[in-house]
């Protein structure tokens, strides 16, 4: 079957069209945004390629009907925890269930990486940061929350037959916003309000929005710039996630704690954009610009809306004191005055088991897993899974 390097219009338009003919009557499938899509691929619009590569294919059979997809990239910025060993990353994976196809598509990303003098790939990820397109999901198929791809339950033997082993898992949690959290919460944020105005609870203002890049900016790089393949933040990049917010954000849902004006936590949400968008689909064009607005507005009038909760994380000088659980308190009692019914939490890996032990303790369950996994192209060298965070 060939194998068509993405260059020209057409083939573009081939590779966005093929998830939509393959899960065309699958009702828990909601498209990504084309141009979202495309902006990972744009090196005006993904920095990544400052420091960086990226390649995709199609892969068509012999009635020139196209039958997989893939993307391979290098990001030299990503630190390496064993530089002998550099990792490149495969992703935006889509094939019919056939491993034939599926091993040519990651035959070409082994390929393309070892030329460049890679020892492994991870995959599927994305070519940008770990809070979109990561992950091949095997377990909980139910819509999936925005900027994350659903899979076909068959991916999953595609790359464990090719050879590809599991180097962490990623999971989703949920719960029902309205369920009490443990008394233990409670004492927790009565502590700290008897100690106010050194510690304060609220929410963000969107129209402070340089404060809001501010304390986003402090805290995430203090409490998740250490972590394995978590690069610092630029204040500038913060700036422009507020920017980016800006339109779909409801400051309600993003919540920082301080201790003397200074932000020591914070567990920032957004409505779940899924729940709209699948109503307007894949061309954010000018009607669906307009689509939008009105999904939106309805969807905001709701009292029984869905949440998505993007980043949770707490400056380490003030991990293990409560200021979690003081701040889950605020922030729920706000969600539910806002009509959240619902949360998912953005992937947590296996990895990171205290976060998960945080999401248990606020009464969480998995409700989706995803897997990355990894190849070694020595297939002699002994595998090993992604350190576990302590």
């Amino acid at each position: 079957m060939p194998l068509l390097e993405v260059t020209t219009a057409q083939h573009i338009r081939q590779f966005l069209d093929l998830p939509a003919r393959l899960y065309q009557h699958d009702p828990n499938w909601i498209a990504p945004l084309d141009h979202e899509i495309e902006a990972v691929f744009d090196p005006k619009r993904n920095h990544n390629f400052a420091h960086g590569e990226a390649i995709r294919w199609i892969l068509v059979d012999g009635a020139g009907v196209v039958v997989g997809r893939v993307a391979a990239f290098i990001n030299h910025a990503t630190p390496q925890p064993d530089p002998a060993h550099p990792v490149g990353g495969m992703g935006f994976f889509e094939c019919i269930d056939d491993q034939a196809a599926a091993n040519e598509l990651f035959e070409a990303s082994r390929q393309w990486l070892l030329a460049r003098g890679l020892a492994a790939m991870d995959g599927p990820i994305n070519f940008g940061e770990r809070d979109r397109y990561w992950g091949l999901l095997t377990a909980g198929f139910t819509e999936p929350n925005y900027g994350m791809f659903y899979h076909a339950p068959y991916y999953q033997h595609l790359f464990e037959n090719y050879g590809f082993q599991v180097y962490f898992k990623q999971y989703t949690c949920y719960r029902e916003v309205a369920v009490p959290l443990h008394e233990s919460f409670g004492r927790a944020a009565t502590t700290y309000a008897q100690q106010y105005p050194a510690f304060r609870f609220e929410h963000a203002r969107k129209r402070d929005a340089e404060k809001l890049a501010r304390d986003f900016h402090h805290v995430y790089n203090l409490a998740w710039a250490n972590h394995s393949g978590v690069n610092p933040m630029s204040l500038d990049k913060a700036r422009d996630l507020v920017r980016e917010m800006k339109p779909v954000v409801d400051e309600r849902l993003l919540w920082f704690a301080y201790h003397q004006d200074e932000p020591i936590a914070f567990f920032v949400s957004l409505p779940e954009l899924n729940q709209i968008f699948k109503h307007v689909g894949r061309h954010f064009n000018l009607w669906g610009k307009l689509r939008f607005l009105w999904e939106k507005r309805k969807y905001d009038q709701r009292p029984d809306k869905k949440m998505f909760g993007v980043i949770f994380g707490v400056v380490p000088a003030w991990q293990g004191k409560g200021i979690e659980s003081a701040l889950m308190v605020h922030a729920r009692a706000q969600f539910m005055r806002a009509g959240y019914t619902d949360i998912e939490m953005n992937w947590i890996g296996d990895f990171n088991p205290r976060m998960l032990a945080v999401t248990r303790s606020i009464g969480a369950r998995i409700y989706k897993t995803h897997i990355t996994y990894r190849y070694q192209f020595d297939r002699t060298r002994p595998f090993e899974r992604s350190p576990i965070i302590r």
